[in-house]
């Protein structure tokens, strides 16, 4: 599931009757289609495994993309058909488990980390497990009332998406610049199990919830996103990793951001209100 939203993720509604009961209703599309677009994500991640393998190492890496943002869409549909169930969030876990833990270890370890048969195995093993840990950490805590990063806007470490993006970051400079250093097995084994462990680390990491542009600025930020789509389109590589170090930069500012909110926090006393992100100035 998506980590940034609700208690529970894309799935099939907890209304529907059972065919059995009914003899004649089927299901409907509010039903079905949450689900299927978690499905057509799982689908497209572990294809970019069949790329990486015949070495269509673009491919492979647009496919991961693909599923992630097919994952950014379902969990939001399943809330706008009101379609959620259980069963909706725990396929996404696991359709995220394949699609940004086991296929971006493969694909990785088959485009440079095969070079390092033992050590290159174990850097894409760590980064598998390390997502299915994280996973299985959303799932465990999804019915817990106190999540201090969450009731303030964060997410808990790098969501599973945005790992797998993380970690491509070396292929994508060099496609970019056509370095070899960027290739090099020892620096991506490091890489990637630097990018494990920030899926299940601790650290408190921004979310859409708490970015939360001023309103003089909405015509920066709309020109803003049409620039980076256009980038995406002509210089993609360029641009991805303009977005994945991007993101590193601004991880320092959402500790900086979380602990004035715990201190606010404090202030206000264990009795008060969940805290609000956007009280605090920028």
């Amino acid at each position: 599931m998506s980590d940034q939203g609700p208690r529970l993720g894309p799935k099939a509604a907890e209304d529907e009757s059972p065919l059995g009961r009914t003899g004649t209703r089927g299901l409907s599309l509010r039903a079905v289609l949450p689900n299927a677009i978690t499905a057509a994500a799982l689908c497209s991640g572990l294809t970019g495994i069949r790329f990486a393998i015949a070495g269509d190492w673009s491919f492979a890496i647009f496919a991961v993309i693909l599923a992630g943002l097919l994952d950014g869409i379902d969990g939001r549909i399943a809330r706008l058909l009101k379609a959620q169930s259980r069963f909706g969030a725990e396929l996404d876990s696991l359709a995220d488990s394949l699609s940004f833990g086991m296929a971006p270890a493969l694909i990785f370890y088959l485009w440079t980390l095969q070079d390092l048969p033992r050590l290159g195995w174990f850097a894409a093993l760590a980064f598998a497990i390390c997502c299915a840990l994280r996973l299985a950490r959303f799932n465990a805590q999804i019915d817990v009332d106190e999540q201090p990063h969450k009731s303030a806007g964060f997410l808990t470490g790098v969501p599973a998406p945005v790992g797998a993006g993380l970690a491509f970051l070396p292929f994508y400079l060099w496609m970019a610049t056509g370095w070899q250093e960027f290739r090099e097995p020892i620096l991506c084994a490091i890489w990637m199990v630097a990018m494990a462990f920030l899926m299940i680390s601790n650290i408190a990491t921004l979310s859409w919830t708490s970015i939360r542009p001023r309103r003089h600025v909405r015509l920066e930020v709309i020109a803003l996103v049409g620039i980076v789509f256009a980038a995406l389109l002509l210089e993609p590589w360029w641009a991805l990793s303009v977005i994945c170090v991007g993101y590193l930069v601004l991880m320092p500012y959402a500790l900086i951001r979380y602990g004035r909110i715990k201190r606010q926090r404090k202030e206000r006393g264990p009795a008060a209100e969940p805290f609000d992100a956007s009280q605090l100035p920028e």
